[in-house]
């Protein structure tokens, strides 16, 4: 990867929907070489999809909490496809420390995180903690910084 690939996940970080042409006039190729470099990119996998940032509020799913589980580790096999086929469920990720996982939701009133949260004790010990305001949005690494 060199500093062209670098600019190009930079523009792609700051809009995902930037057109094929714009982006090869940003780092001044034509739209082949651009393109054949998105395609190198996709296919190493360091770019691995494109996506669309949601409003949760504006949806009607103002409720945004991160709620901690303590999972023992033989009951990842029947957690996994339930925490998945959960719609509210924006990420789960296992982590270190006194809870092993580390669930992201939204949902559209408090009583409906607590059905959520009484489901997951099926599964072990929580903690939740409702967000209040989110002063830095989830972003990228800042590819630009990189440059």
């Amino acid at each position: 990867m060199d500093q062209i690939d670098l600019k190009i996940l930079s523009l792609l970080e700051q809009n995902a929907r930037m057109p094929l042409k714009q982006l090869a006039e940003n780092i001044y190729l034509s739209s082949p070489a651009t393109a054949a470099r998105l395609e190198k990119l996709e296919s190493e996998g360091i770019i691995s999809g494109y996506s669309v940032k949601l409003n949760y509020k504006k949806l009607g799913f103002p409720v945004v909490a991160f709620v901690n589980l303590g999972l023992a580790p033989n009951r990842k096999p029947e957690f996994y496809p339930f925490i998945c086929a959960y719609p509210n469920v924006l990420e789960c990720n296992c982590v270190t420390g006194h809870y092993s996982m580390l669930i992201k939701v939204a949902f559209d009133t408090t009583e409906n995180l607590d059905h959520f949260i009484n489901r997951l004790q099926e599964f072990g010990v929580t903690e939740t903690q409702i967000v209040f305001s989110t002063p830095q949005e989830p972003r990228g690494i800042l590819v630009e910084e990189l440059l």
